[in-house]
């Protein structure tokens, strides 16, 4: 009986559906964190034939055929892009954008990786690293005897050093942004490398090219929504209940009658 295997196809799709509300969920503290979202597409149908019948109107044809669908499968889990809400923390190397674009990391493999996290700091040699340890790119390096760092919406790092009136830039944070931003490959440690499906990044100075603007002091904060979230969880749930009635009912149906 098919609805056996469609009802097995429901359940492990709204399995699935529950897994990413649960990633969702365990991530709404993850600074720059993107939530993602279920997408379901349904089987390929089986065609039994049929005559075609004939209406009371004389010749008007009804069309023929039964389409019997095959059940429902998870066609893709999307990242939601959406800006998350930017929260005050006042530490001086802790940024965010206002806008689209992505922080440029140095990973230890040589390759680019991009972030929407901007929990920075400094090491010992004065280089703007994450809390990996990371470099942010274009490389910052602040002097050890500077007593004031602002970074300003344009990226530009100015410092102003022991025994010095006026500040100096000392170079400009640059972000990078994608045709496609959905397309980028999630490496974990809220990190993103691009693939072709993003398109090539382009580094851009902050505020040019649609980019968007750099926050000294703030941290952008994840775009999950918990009660939306209990929300879609409970909606799977009643859905896999409902698939389990099916095969409970289809297994009634296909035992053998004790009647007399």
């Amino acid at each position: 009986m098919d609805a056996l295997r469609i009802g097995a196809s429901g359940m492990m799709a709204q399995q699935r559906n529950v897994e990413v509300v649960a990633n969702n969920l365990a991530n709404m503290n993850t600074s720059g964190f993107q939530r993602r979202r279920s997408e379901f597409q349904d089987l390929i149908y089986k065609n039994s034939a049929r005559p075609d019948g004939f209406g009371s109107r004389a010749g008007a044809q009804v069309p023929g055929g039964i389409q019997t669908g095959k059940g429902v499968d998870l066609m893709s889990v999307y990242r939601v892009t959406e800006q998350g809400s930017l929260k005050a923390t006042d530490n001086t190397f802790d940024l965010a954008i206002q806008g689209k674009g992505y922080f440029q990391i140095q990973l230890p493999n040589g390759e680019t990786g991009y972030t929407r996290d901007g929990t920075f700091q400094i090491d010992s040699g004065g280089a703007l690293v994450t809390h990996d340890g990371f470099p942010v790119l274009p490389g910052v390096q602040v002097p050890a005897d500077a007593v004031d760092v602002t970074i300003n919406a344009t990226g530009e790092v100015l410092v102003k050093q022991d025994g010095t009136a006026t500040p100096s830039n000392i170079g400009t944070i640059q972000i990078a942004i994608f045709p496609n931003e959905g397309g980028l490959h999630a490496e974990g440690n809220n990190l993103f490398t691009a693939t072709d499906a993003s398109g090539a990044a382009a580094s851009v100075i902050p505020k040019q090219s649609g980019s968007g603007s750099v926050l000294q002091g703030f941290v952008e904060s994840s775009n999950v929504n918990a009660v939306e979230e209990i929300a879609e969880m409970i909606r799977a749930q009643r859905a896999y209940d409902m698939n389990s009635k099916v095969i409970q009912t289809a297994d009634q149906m296909m035992a053998p009658s004790t009647g007399r």
